[in-house]
């Protein structure tokens, strides 16, 4: 099962560090990112792979928004049928 992970916010170090870090800790893969900078706003989008993952999709959102809070951005993620979906025309 594959999830997006939209993370914004202020440019500053170790936005990567710290998203990362937190999803291997819960044994979930990242597949693809992509990420840029809009003047001083930080963008990156991740496609991940959370069915190996050592705890529940609850878990992984709880774990991503506190590492969101800790590093002052918004840390989103939803399930890529979910995505998908919502994107649809």
């Amino acid at each position: 099962m594959r999830a997006i992970v939209t993370v914004v916010g202020k440019d500053r170090v170790g936005i990567i560090a710290g998203i990362c870090g937190v999803l291997a800790g819960l044994n979930v893969n990242v597949l693809d990112i992509s990420q840029t900078i809009l003047q001083e706003v930080f963008v990156m989008n991740m496609l991940v792979d959370i069915k190996e993952a050592n705890v529940s999709f609850a878990a992984i959102v709880e774990a991503l928004e506190r590492e969101g809070e800790r590093l002052g951005m918004s840390v989103r993620i939803q399930l890529e049928e979910i995505f998908n979906a919502m994107h649809k025309i």
